[in-house]
């Protein structure tokens, strides 16, 4: 199955990155919902559900009454070291967490994580921005200054319906929309090098702003992570095929990926509570 995903009627597409609403996003869509049917998919509603419910029990632990912050600044940490782990780039969280890093996928990958906070209120205005935004941090010590930020054009009718689905409304779950965002930016690579990196940050991105996670303490790129490179290049190229089993596929990883990123939340949230 092809996700009909529409690009913005009230701003550039994909080629003006940056494009603002005029309006906030309304809380139910005004015609078909293009996300609806996904819940549907085989196996995807019991995913997205325990994703929510491993969530949940995150978001109440005690330790983030007092410490939310500190909870968050490991997460960003964790999920970029992650991040970098799925392209390539494997270096200890021991050694991470030093700051003694010069590979460059790595530098980008926390660049890009820390900055997260920043972005949350203008990702659903103006997602496009946010993107550039989001490449010029994840490979600016990889590319050439003039290729920072500028998807390849041949991305920009599929970027413009990712940037829709972003500021428009769904009623689909937050896990879900995070899912579809991470798998359109990762399936159609708008940047030569960097995509991977961003793509994950967008979903992580959509997860927080959309209200799954708002305090931004679970680590789905842990997840991803612990479910393996392999695992997840095989989930993405179901995606990409278009089925209807392969979306399925692909949904169901996110959200088993978003539940374990809850656990290593949790882990987090012990380690500080213990002191």
């Amino acid at each position: 199955m092809t996700i009909p995903l529409r690009p913005p009627t009230d701003g550039p597409g994909a080629a003006g990155l940056g494009a603002r609403r005029a309006a906030p996003r309304p809380t139910r869509p005004a015609g078909p919902d293009p996300l609806a049917p996904l819940l549907d998919l085989p196996g995807v509603r019991d995913a997205a559900d325990a994703a929510r419910t491993a969530v949940d029990r995150l978001l109440g632990h005690k330790v983030l009454r007092r410490e939310s912050a500190g909870v968050s600044s490991e997460s960003a940490l964790r999920g970029a070291r992650a991040s970098a782990s799925l392209e390539g780039v494997d270096v200890p969280l021991a050694q991470v967490r030093t700051g003694d890093v010069s590979e460059p996928t790595l530098q980008g990958a926390l660049r890009v994580s820390v900055a997260l906070g920043s972005m949350v209120d203008t990702w659903d205005r103006a997602p496009g921005q946010v993107l550039a935004r989001m490449h010029v941090l994840a490979a600016a010590d990889l590319v050439p200054s003039a290729e920072l930020g500028r998807p390849a054009p041949q991305s920009s009718g599929r970027l413009g319906g990712v940037f829709g689905l972003i500021t428009g409304a769904t009623t689909a779950p937050a896990v879900l929309i995070a899912a579809v965002v991470h798998g359109e930016l990762a399936a159609v690579e708008p940047f030569a090098v960097g995509s991977g990196v961003v793509a994950r940050a967008a979903g992580r991105l959509t997860g927080i702003a959309r209200g799954l996670d708002p305090k931004a303490v679970s680590v789905p790129e842990v997840g991803f992570a612990e479910l393996g490179a392999d695992a997840y290049a095989e989930a993405l190229a179901g995606y990409r095929s278009g089925t209807a089993e392969g979306v399925a596929g692909w949904l169901a990883h996110c959200c088993r990926a978003t539940e374990l990123g809850a656990v290593e939340g949790l882990a987090i949230c012990e380690s500080l509570l213990r002191g």
